[in-house]
C-alpha cells in the first residue's frame, strides 16, 4: 500500500520540526558563546524548509464526480513548494494532496529544501533571550528575512518555471506564508491558530461588538462553536460565556484591525475584522489572511447611497466594482473586470429574505444589486461635478472606501468574496450622516445586517468545492486551493 496524504504531511511536521530545533538551537549557542553555525550543516539544508515535490509524467488524469475547479496538474514536470508550519495547515494541505493522489495517481515526497528558515520566525515567541546580542549581529551569521526572496509572483502570473526549474504547487511558499503570518498576529492582536475558514470584514466596531454578543450567545446555548477569541487574550468557551455580560473589549484599541474568531471544528466557524477605513487597510489584512487560504471572505459594512430613490437602512448588493481605490493597480489594472461569484449573491440573497422575513417583491424594493465604488478620498464630495459624472457614467448605486479592494484581492488570490452593504447617508441629495442620524441608523440597522452576514456564511457552507469558482482561476494555475 502506498504512502497516504496524512503520512506526508507528518514527514513534513517531521523535518519542520528537526529544521527549526537545529536553528533554536544553533541561536542559544550563538547567543551564549558567540560560536557561529555550522557552514556544512547549513549547506546540507540543517535550517531549511521542508518541501513537497510532486514528479509528474503527463498520464491522463482520473475521471471524478467531484467538481472542482482546482486540484489540476497542467504539464509533465516537477511541482514544488516549501511550506511552513505544516501543524497549522494540516486539514489544507490532507485535502490537497488526496485530491492529485487519487486523480492523477502520484506519489508526492516530503524532502528538504534550499529554502531557509529566517531565525526571526524561530525567536518570536520562544523562550529565546538574545541578551546584549543585537539582530545585526545574528543577521551576520543566521538566514534572515531578505525581501528580495518574499513576494506575489506566482499569485501575480510572473512566476518564472523554467528558471526555477520547477512549477510551484501552490501560491504562497513558506516565506511569503511566514511573513504574513507574523503580521497577521501583529495587526489583528490574536493567534493565527484561531483564524476560521469564513471571513466577514467591517469598517464600524458595532458590528464588531454585536458579532461578540451573537457569538457568546451561541456558545451559552451548546452546539458547533467551542472558543470565541479576540485580542489581548479574550477568551470565551461555553462555561464562561454570557451575551448579557460581555468581558471588557478595550484591548481591541491598542490592534489596528481587531480580530474576533467563533472557532467550530476544522476552522469551519466565522472570523470578523474590523478593517477600519480606507482601502490601504483592506488591502493589507487580505494580504495576510490569503495565505491562511480562506474558503470565503464578505465585506459587510456602510455606503453612500447614490440613488435618490435609496432610503437609509436600504441595502446594496455589489454585482460589480469601480475600482477609485488604486492601491492594487500596479499588480491588478483597473481595466481587469471582478466577476461577481454567483454562489456568493445567492448566499446574500437568500439570506436576507430569510433574515428580514420580507416577501421578495419588498425585499427588492429596500435592497438594489448594482456596482459600487471604492474609493481612496474620504472627502470625495469636494470634487462633486467630476465624481458626479463618473458615478452617472458607471450607473453605480453605493460609494465607500473598501469593498472593491477586497473583491481585488479575492480575485488576486482565488478566494470567492462579496459585498452587502448598508446605505447610511446619500451625499449627493442633501441626506448628510449628522451624528443623530447616525446613533438612530446604528441602533436599527446593525444586528439585521450582520445577521445576514451571518446567514450568508452558513449558506456558502453547504456549497462545499463549488464555491471556488472558475472565474479565479487561470490559464495555468498552481494546483493547490
Amino acid at each position: 500500500m502506498g504512502v497516504t496524504a496524512a503520512e506526508i504531511v507528518n514527514q513534513l511536521e517531521d523535518a519542520y520540526r528537526a529544521s527549526t530545533e537545529r536553528l533554536r538551537s544553533a541561536l542559544r549557542e550563538f547567543i551564549r558563546t558567540g560560536a557561529r553555525p555550522d557552514p556544512v550543516l547549513r549547506a546540507d539544508g540543517g535550517f531549511a524548509y521542508p518541501e513537497i515535490r510532486i514528479e509528474y509524467n503527463g498520464a491522463e488524469p482520473q475521471a471524478t464526480s467531484a467538481l472542482r475547479s482546482f486540484g489540476r496538474l497542467s504539464s509533465a514536470g516537477l511541482f514544488a513548494s516549501t511550506v511552513t508550519r505544516p501543524a497549522l495547515f494540516r486539514k489544507y494541505l490532507e485535502a490537497q494532496l488526496s485530491i492529485l493522489m487519487e486523480k492523477y495517481g502520484v506519489t508526492p515526497t516530503a524532502a528538504l529544501s534550499r529554502q531557509e528558515i529566517p531565525f526571526p520566525y524561530v525567536i518570536d515567541g520562544s523562550d529565546l533571550d538574545a541578551g546584549s546580542v543585537t539582530t545585526a549581529d545574528i543577521a551576520r551569521w543566521f538566514p534572515t528575512t531578505e525581501l528580495a526572496h518574499i513576494g506575489d509572483e506566482v499569485a501575480d502570473g510572473t512566476w518564472d518555471a523554467q528558471r526555477s526549474g520547477h512549477s510551484p504547487l501552490a501560491l504562497f511558499d513558506a516565506l511569503r506564508t511566514d511573513f504574513s503570518l507574523a503580521r497577521l498576529q501583529h495587526y489583528t492582536g490574536t493567534p493565527v491558530e484561531h483564524v476560521q475558514r469564513y471571513l466577514l470584514f467591517t469598517n464600524y466596531q458595532r458590528y464588531v461588538e454585536e458579532f461578540v454578543r451573537w457569538g457568546a450567545g451561541q456558545l451559552k446555548a451548546g452546539g458547533r462553536y467551542s472558543l470565541l477569541s479576540g485580542p489581548g487574550g479574550m477568551r470565551l468557551t461555553p462555561e464562561t460565556a454570557d451575551p448579557a455580560n460581555l468581558p471588557d473589549m478595550t484591548a481591541a484599541r491598542k490592534s489596528q484591525m481587531p480580530a474576533y474568531h467563533l472557532v467550530a471544528e476544522n476552522g469551519t466557524g466565522i472570523s470578523i475584522v474590523n478593517i477600519g477605513v480606507g482601502p490601504s487597510n483592506a488591502k493589507t489584512i487580505t494580504d495576510h489572511l490569503a495565505v491562511l487560504r480562506p474558503e470565503a471572505w464578505l465585506m459587510i459594512g456602510h455606503c453612500g447611497g447614490l440613488r435618490d430613490s435609496q432610503r437609509i437602512g436600504d441595502y446594496v448588493l455589489a454585482h460589480a466594482y469601480l475600482r477609485d481605490d488604486h492601491v492594487l493597480d500596479p499588480v491588478l489594472p483597473p481595466e481587469i473586470p471582478i466577476p461577481p461569484i454567483a454562489e456568493v449573491q445567492q448566499a446574500f440573497w437568500s439570506a436576507a429574505e430569510q433574515i428580514s422575513g420580507e416577501e421578495p417583491e419588498a425585499l427588492k424594493r429596500r435592497m438594489r444589486t448594482g456596482t459600487i465604488v471604492t474609493t481612496d478620498d474620504r472627502n470625495w464630495e469636494l470634487r462633486y461635478s467630476e465624481s458626479a459624472l463618473r458615478f452617472s457614467q458607471s450607473r453605480a448605486v453605493g460609494i465607500d472606501m473598501e469593498s472593491a479592494t477586497i473583491a481585488a484581492q479575492g480575485y488576486r488570490y482565488r478566494v470567492p468574496y462579496g459585498t452587502l452593504l448598508c446605505v447610511s447617508d446619500k451625499p449627493l441629495h442633501g441626506e448628510l450622516k449628522l451624528p443623530g442620524q447616525a446613533n438612530r441608523f446604528y441602533e436599527r440597522a446593525v444586528r439585521e445586517h450582520i445577521d445576514i452576514g451571518i446567514a450568508a456564511v452558513d449558506a456558502l457552507r453547504d456549497f462545499g468545492p463549488k464555491l471556488h469558482s472558475r472565474k479565479l482561476r487561470a490559464f495555468d494555475e498552481p494546483a493547490f486551493r
